[in-house]
């Protein structure tokens, strides 16, 4: 039987473009709802096309994106909810901004060499940047500030997405925000899902 927190807080992943922020908020979520959380997940593609839709790839316009994702998030975690982000949010000021205003802030610095996040890109974005095709993106033509003193650095290249998975939830354990379980559950259609982004990732054979 689950129980239900009042609890709210927001886990803010931040990384690179391909790096696993999107992969590890999708594996962490199912685990936060089976021990009773109400989860909203903010994924940075998702949010631009609805919530941020015009805004370009200024500094401007990539602060007020993370801006409004803060907003939302504050919104949500005051009310109890369990707020995870995925966004690149590339800059360091306004990450700290956004700590600044949610109450319970989880920075979850997804820490994944660049050589890697271009292996792992299915899309071709990294590929069409450096040949020039896409101008102002984070990692090749526009810079990413590391965070200084994030709460959880997961270096992706050196464990699978399960791993980091658990210990994202152990931290949240350790910090009081979540209870303590030894049990990941995940149902069929998920565990398919995730063997599904393992294999894709490299992680797993076909």
């Amino acid at each position: 039987m689950t129980h239900r927190s009042n609890k709210g807080f927001t886990i803010w992943f931040t990384g690179l473009p391909c790096s696993g922020k999107s992969t590890l908020a999708g594996l962490v979520a199912p685990q936060l709802e089976h021990r009773g959380h109400g989860v909203e997940v903010l994924d940075g593609d998702v949010v631009r096309t609805h919530l941020c839709k015009g805004l370009g790839f200024s500094r401007d316009d990539r602060d007020e994106n993370v801006r409004r994702i803060g907003f939302v998030a504050k919104l949500l975690s005051r009310h109890g909810a369990t707020v995870i982000t995925a966004a690149i949010s590339p800059y360091r000021s306004i990450r700290d901004e956004i700590r600044a205003s949610i109450e319970n802030f989880v920075e979850v610095y997804v820490k994944t060499p660049l050589e890697v996040c271009i292996l792992r890109d299915v899309k071709g974005m990294y590929k069409k940047a450096i040949a020039g095709e896409i101008k102002h993106f984070t990692g090749v033509d526009d810079p990413y500030e590391s965070p200084l003193h994030p709460e959880l650095v997961i270096e992706t290249d050196k464990e699978t997405p399960v791993e980091s998975a658990m210990r994202i939830l152990s931290k949240l354990e350790a910090m009081g925000l979540i209870e303590r379980s030894s049990d990941l559950v995940y149902s069929s259609d998920e565990e398919n899902s995730i063997r599904a982004r393992l294999v894709t990732l490299g992680y797993l054979e076909a």
